[in-house]
């Protein structure tokens, strides 16, 4: 490969059960957050898929989830999670950051950055039967791009020109400005490659619900509220350079239920109805690294952040932003919130995962009321009402703070929130608390800046070009829903743009790390806590893991562990 070294930017535990009987898997598949029967019916064993002393092939797994997601694929995190197990990516991302083929198996860009050269697998066909070569390759980036997912767009949007098939394993990819980190992009889930004749053949709600890819599952069965079906794909062999085996999936499905109460979904682990499961609450997180295979991912790209509203209300003042940064011991209240499960995150605009994540501007808003105090005053916030709200002019200092509950914010982070608000009273501070629901949450009523005044947020990205996401300035003409504080800062815009195009590792470092620290000095956002995706899985099941894009659970790879070896190993 000849792709120079900063374009390849960012930067598991075994154990076997005898499959279940048809009679035991039903049973074990209802769950008390779920009702109805599987139709994940064939429990077989394929004997002769691995030697005796290998994985051993057949059963289900039973995998508990916080959230359902809209669609099976698309641009939030839980439909990064379950696009996974059924899309193929281009490139992979694997332990150390290195981007590894996938559906790829070789790349190189041009001297000037602008054209992308990919080399396919050859004899690999979507679940449709068709092929998927360069055609279907260069249809999906002008799927992204033409509507078909916000997110990718949001990714490529101001670097994409066109794709086109140079041969049936050739696609070159054209850029109208180079991106360094267009590689490190395409290891996303929100860049799983589809089948052209589904996308154009069936409606939308058919691709949403049940898309078609190459991957190692195809979707089964959707009961909403309650679980997702996916089936193994049995001719499934175009696996990531980073997965633990070629071939098909070791088990025959998995049943992934919606369990958004946390002890529920943790009691379906102790209790066996669940193998797997994601979001391990934070009161139940010591006792899980205890007992069962316990990962935690630390996401990169922009962390849970507060984002305040620098157009319009009393966030447009930059010194009240700044003051705000200052007010709240940050790093205490998420000790608190989540028990030390979880890292606190001083950045409101990358996490400490993140490659060319800059600590010096992380930490420029250290707890400081003192300070909070003299910029307020300065800014002319000098009386207090009977409460201790600050006054200028009569009017209080009162915010409007919103935040999708059980959607972007969970029941932990929830805590957080509210220690924020009563630790923000010492300086003078009227948070006024809104948690949306799921459905005001995605509805867009609540997305204008006439709507709040603070507003909680995170965008996952293996890579620093999430800044380009979030603070590229709205126009009439392109209008920018990411930039949830509303700067239009061309300066900021302007570092950013030098970094995604710089032509040096170093380069790219060296802006980022300007654009931290020019952010850091405007005050658009407050960081809380990082992302963190969790999974405990059970002494029966082996090599589940976490990718490394986005740290979306993998099934590909697990098998359960024959009772005798559980046994010996507790023995």
């Amino acid at each position: 490969m000849t792709t120079p070294p900063h374009l390849n930017a960012p930067k598991k535990r075994q154990r076997f059960r005898t499959p279940l009987s048809a009679a035991a898997i039903l049973s074990a598949t209802v769950l008390t957050a779920c009702s109805g029967t599987s139709g994940l019916i064939s429990t077989e064993p394929v004997a002769d898929r691995q030697p005796a002393d290998g994985p051993q092939s057949g059963g289900i797994i039973e995998y508990g989830h916080l959230q359902e997601p809209k669609c099976v694929y698309g641009g939030w995190i839980q439909e990064n999670f379950t696009a996974r197990q059924v899309l193929d990516s281009l490139v992979s991302q694997d332990a150390e950051g290195e981007i590894v083929p996938w559906l790829a198996t070789d790349w190189e860009v041009s001297e000037d950055q602008l054209v992308w050269t990919l080399t396919l697998r050859d004899e690999v066909s979507f679940t449709d039967g068709t092929p998927v070569d360069a055609e279907a390759v260069a249809y999906n980036f002008d799927h992204w791009l033409d509507g078909g997912n916000g997110t990718a767009a949001a990714h490529l949007g101001g670097f994409y020109e066109d794709s086109s098939a140079v041969d049936e394993h050739t696609v070159e990819i054209h850029l109208s400005a180079p991106f360094s980190p267009f590689l490190s992009t395409l290891s996303q889930s929100y860049f799983g490659i589809q089948s052209p004749t589904a996308l154009e053949t069936r409606s939308e709600e058919e691709n949403c619900r049940a898309p078609i890819g190459s991957g190692p599952f195809t979707v089964q069965a959707w009961e909403s509220g309650q679980y997702l079906e996916f089936v193994r794909n049995e001719d499934y062999n175009s696996a990531p350079a980073n997965a633990k085996h070629q071939g098909p999936a070791y088990v025959e499905g998995i049943r992934w239920s919606f369990i958004p109460d946390n002890t529920s979904r943790y009691g379906s682990l102790l209790s066996e109805e669940s193998d797997v499961i994601g979001e391990v609450p934070a009161v139940n997180i010591a006792q899980a690294r205890e007992r069962f295979d316990f990962e935690q991912y630390i996401t990169p790209g922009r962390p849970v952040v507060i984002n305040l509203n620098t157009e319009k209300g009393v966030f447009a003042d930059q010194q009240v932003r700044q003051a705000l940064s200052f007010a709240t011991d940050r790093e205490a209240n998420i000790e608190s919130a989540f028990l030390g499960t979880v890292p606190f995150e001083p950045s409101g605009y990358l996490s400490q995962s993140t490659p060319d994540y800059d600590v010096d501007a992380a930490t420029e808003y250290p707890f400081d009321l003192d300070r909070a105090d003299e910029l307020l005053d300065e800014a002319g916030w000098t009386e207090r009402a009977e409460d201790g709200t600050r006054l200028k002019g009569g009017e209080r200092l009162e915010v409007l703070f919103t935040y999708g509950l059980n959607t972007i914010v969970t029941p932990d982070g929830n805590t957080a929130i509210q220690n924020f608000q009563e630790q923000a009273r010492d300086a003078g501070f009227d948070i006024q608390l809104r948690p949306l629901t799921p459905s005001e949450n995605s509805s867009g009523a609540f997305s204008g800046p006439d709507a709040y005044d603070a507003q909680v947020g995170y965008w996952t990205s293996p890579h620093a070009g999430i800044l380009n996401i979030n603070y590229r300035p709205g126009t009439e003409d392109q209008p920018n829903g990411a930039n949830t504080t509303f700067l239009a800062d061309e300066g900021v815009f302007a570092t950013i743009q030098e970094a995604l195009q710089a032509p040096t590792s170093e380069d790219v470092t060296k802006h980022f790390a300007q654009a931290q620290h020019e952010l850091s000095e405007l005050a658009p956002a407050i960081g809380l806590y990082t992302q963190t995706n969790t999974i405990a899985v059970s002494d029966e099941l082996s090599d589940v893991w976490l990718e490394e894009s986005q740290g979306s659970p993998v099934f590909h790879d697990a098998y359960f562990v024959a009772e005798e070896s559980v046994t010996e190993e507790e023995g």
